[in-house]
């Protein structure tokens, strides 16, 4: 089992995307979400298996739960 503390960085290599700060940093300014009627994982930009791990994360309460809530924060209040 894994245990080890899962991070932005690592979210982003589970979603198969670039995971470097400077290209999630990018992500972030560039996908942008305005509102907040829409859930994380229902954004255009995700693939479907994307959707269903950030999905699954949050109704499981996994242990990627906080991460994919930082995520979902972070798309909310990009500057």
């Amino acid at each position: 089992m894994d245990t080890s503390a899962h991070t932005l960085n690592t979210l982003f290599e589970q979603l198969g995307l670039p995971s470097d700060t400077a290209a999630i940093d990018q992500f972030i300014e560039t996908h942008r979400l305005f509102s907040e009627e829409i859930p994380l994982h229902k954004a255009t930009f995700w693939t479907d298996s994307q959707a269903s791990f950030l999905q699954d994360a949050i109704q499981a309460d996994s242990d990627w739960a906080e991460v994919v809530d930082e995520l979902n924060i972070r798309l909310r209040n990009a500057h």
